[in-house]
C-alpha cells in the first residue's frame, strides 16, 4: 500500500546515507556549483551603479525561483517516467544539499597534520574551510577555528537541508541550498555587498532560524550517550551566550558545543590583516587541544542523527 509518510521518511534517511557514502564526487555535476555560476554571472552584471539593494533583492528572487522551478520541473518529468525513478532522483537531489561527509573530512584534514606536528599543513587545510587568516595561528587557534566551523556548518550543511526537505522534499531543500549559497557569495557586510547582499543575508537568517535551535537541542540530547559531556553546562552556556554571536543562528550550535565540551570559543580573528573581535562563547574551563576536533565531529554526527529521529517522529505523528 502506498504510504507517503513512510516514503518521505525513507527519502530523508536515504539522502543522508547517500551523502555519507559518496559525498561530493567530482565526476558528477553538482547542483550547488551550477547555482554558484548563476549567482556569479548575475552579480557581475547587477552589483554596480544605483539601487543595489533593489538589484540584490532581484538576484535573490531570480535565483530562488529558478532553482525551485527547475527542481519541480525535473521531478515532474522523472516521476512521470516511473515513481521509483522519481524517488531515486529526489534522494540524490536532497543528498547534494547535505555535506556531512565533506564537513567531517574537512575537519579530519586539519586534524591529521596537527597530530603529526605539521602546523604549516594544518593551517593550510584550515584556510580552505574558514575565511580568517590562518598563516600564523598556533595549535590552539587552529583547533578553535576547526571546532567553530564544524559547529556552525552542522546547521548549514546538514540539519537545515534536512528540515526543509522534510517540509517540501527536494524542491525546498534545493531552495534552501540556493539561499545559503547566495549568502556565502554576496551576504557580506562590506562596501561591495552591504546593500546588494542584504536580501540574501536576511533570507538566510530566516530559513536557518528554526533548524539552528533544534540542532542545539539535538546536540544536547545526543550528549547523553557521548562520554565526558557536560550536559548541564551545555544548556546553561547556550542560553547565556548564543545570542552574543553576530549571527542570529550560528551561536546556538557553537555555544552548545562550547558548553558540552567545557571550552571557550570566539575571540579575536583576523581577516586580510584586519582585526575582528567576537564575543566569547562558553567558559575557559580548560585549554583547547587537538582531540577537541574529533569530539566536535562526534557531536556533529550525534546532532544530525537525533535531528533526523525527531523529523521521522514528526512525520509519523502526521499520519
Amino acid at each position: 500500500m502506498y504510504d507517503p509518510v513512510l516514503i518521505s521518511c525513507t527519502i530523508l534517511v536515504a539522502a543522508i546515507l547517500l551523502d555519507l557514502w559518496i559525498g561530493e564526487p567530482k565526476w558528477i555535476p553538482h547542483p550547488v556549483v551550477q547555482m554558484g555560476k548563476i549567482i556569479s554571472f548575475l552579480e557581475k552584471r547587477w552589483n554596480k551603479g544605483k539601487y543595489r539593494k533593489g538589484k540584490g533583492i532581484g538576484l535573490t528572487v531570480t535565483v530562488v525561483l529558478t532553482v525551485f522551478l527547475l527542481t519541480v520541473s525535473l521531478l515532474y518529468i522523472v516521476y512521470h517516467i516511473h515513481p521509483v525513478v522519481g524517488t531515486i532522483v529526489q534522494i540524490y537531489l536532497i543528498s547534494t544539499t547535505i555535506a556531512a561527509k565533506g564537513l567531517s573530512s574537512a575537519a579530519n584534514n586539519v586534524l591529521s597534520p596537527l597530530t603529526n606536528g605539521n602546523l604549516i599543513e594544518a593551517r593550510r587545510m584550515l584556510s580552505m574551510i574558514v575565511g580568517r587568516d590562518t598563516a600564523n595561528l598556533p595549535e590552539s587557534e587552529i583547533v578553535r577555528g576547526t571546532v567553530e566551523t564544524v559547529a556552525e556548518n552542522t546547521v548549514d550543511g546538514i540539519t537545515a537541508p534536512l528540515f526543509w526537505a522534510m517540509i517540501g522534499g527536494a524542491p525546498l531543500a534545493m531552495v534552501y541550498r540556493a539561499i545559503n549559497t547566495l549568502d556565502s557569495m554576496v551576504g557580506y557586510k562590506n562596501d561591495k555587498y552591504i546593500e546588494f547582499g542584504w536580501a540574501s543575508a536576511r533570507l538566510d537568517d530566516i530559513v536557518n532560524w528554526v533548524p539552528a535551535r533544534i540542532t542545539a537541542l539535538s546536540m544536547w540530547l545526543a550528549s547523553f550517550v557521548i562520554k565526558g559531556s557536560k550536559k548541564k553546562n551545555g544548556w546553561r552556556v547556550t542560553w547565556r551566550d548564543a545570542r552574543k554571536h553576530p549571527s542570529p543562528n550560528s551561536g546556538w550550535s557553537e555555544s552548545m558545543i562550547a558548553g558540552l565540551m567545557g571550552i571557550q570559543l570566539g575571540g579575536v580573528n583576523y581577516y586580510r590583516g584586519k582585526k575582528s573581535k567576537r564575543a566569547y562563547l562558553g567558559d575557559p574551563l580548560r585549554e583547547l587541544v587537538r582531540s577537541d576536533i574529533k569530539k566536535t565531529i562526534i557531536y556533529m554526527h550525534g546532532g544530525w542523527i537525533v535531528f533526523l529521529v525527531i523529523e521521522v517522529c514528526i512525520l509519523l505523528l502526521c499520519r
